[in-house]
């Protein structure tokens, strides 16, 4: 068995039996909310804070690791809107949904507890690097898009002005729990202050329950979302998402000489499924709720045997 089978089974399992507990109703509905909210306000912000602040980043600036990892996002994004858009003849905010469903990994409530198990540590460091710019990104190009598709759809009143979306995106922004935990790891780091004792333990007694908890999490609003037609549709988001964009960005971390462990890591980041953003996104287009709904449940399923085979790729090739 890989190395890497166990942590896989380990994070899969954990899933299925938040979906398992969510499908016997063993939990109210609303305590995977709660759950949810804990993990992304308070103790995967603190792990995120304490990571940034203290752990080792010896890879120097990550310029290439975020090229590799971006590109990928880029081309699969496209990929997804084109081809839902001409090849199933879905508008503009479908496309816009497509494109952050396969575009989108689920670095957060999936990625942070998977890397932290594959990696320890040191992967997720990296990991670090690459979610530290990922939200501003892909909240920024989701804004922008969702605009241009309300207009190009004609599904909307006066679009947004330039100072509206700007104004809009940096009060989300800077609201986010994530960024804030992001960015006053940083400035402790930059400091070069020194967490204390007590206020660091304390931090990561939250911090360490952030991984099982968001895994549980994830399983009980799967059961939520489930599978709700477009099968087809979403089979071909998840095909992009579970196969292209990890392979683009293994192309990209070799053709841009990553060291060997950013080039695991970045692959597999890449090969995550889409988390529950792509059906925030459709609920806000009002458009392919189902397509996001059924994506994410099926992708989800899927990538418990298809990340596998990643790493096993990435192990034969660097």
């Amino acid at each position: 068995m890989p190395p890497f089978a166990e942590t896989i089974l380990v994070v899969f399992t954990l899933i299925a039996i938040g979906y398992g507990a969510a499908a016997l109703r063993v939990l109210k509905p609303e305590t995977g909310d709660g759950l949810s909210d804990f993990v992304f306000t308070i103790a995967v912000p603190l792990l995120l804070f304490r990571t940034i602040a203290t752990a080792n980043f010896d890879h120097g600036a990550p310029w290439a690791l975020w090229v590799s990892y971006f590109t990928a996002v880029l081309v699969t994004w496209t990929s997804a809107h084109l081809m839902i858009r001409k090849g199933f003849g879905r508008d503009a905010r479908s496309g816009v949904v497509a494109g952050v469903t396969a575009g989108f990994s689920n670095l957060v409530l999936l990625g942070i507890p998977f890397m932290s198990g594959l990696y320890g540590e040191p992967g997720l460091a990296v990991l670090s690097q690459i979610v530290s710019i990922h939200m501003p990104i892909m909240m920024g190009a989701s804004m922008v898009l969702f605009e241009w598709a309300v207009k190009r759809d004609g599904a909307g009143g006066e679009s947004k002005s330039v100072i509206a979306l700007v104004t809009g995106f940096i009060r989300q922004l800077i609201s986010n729990p994530l960024i804030i935990g992001i960015l006053g790891g940083l400035l402790v780091r930059l400091s070069g202050l020194e967490i204390p004792v007590v206020a660091d333990r304390v931090i990561a007694s939250l911090a360490n329950v952030a991984g099982p908890l968001a895994l549980f999490a994830i399983g009980v609003s799967l059961r939520g979302y489930g599978i709700r037609g477009q099968v087809p549709q979403a089979l071909a988001m998840v095909s992009l998402k579970l196969l292209l964009m990890p392979a683009v960005a293994l192309g990209m971390a070799l053709l841009l000489g990553l060291p060997e462990f950013q080039v695991k890591v970045v692959v597999a980041a890449a090969s995550l499924p889409a988390g529950v953003n792509s059906w925030l996104i459709a609920n806000r287009l009002d458009t392919g709720q189902r397509l996001a709904s059924t994506s994410m449940t099926l992708g989800t399923a899927l990538a418990a045997a298809t990340t596998g085979i990643w790493l096993l790729i990435v192990d034969a090739v660097v």
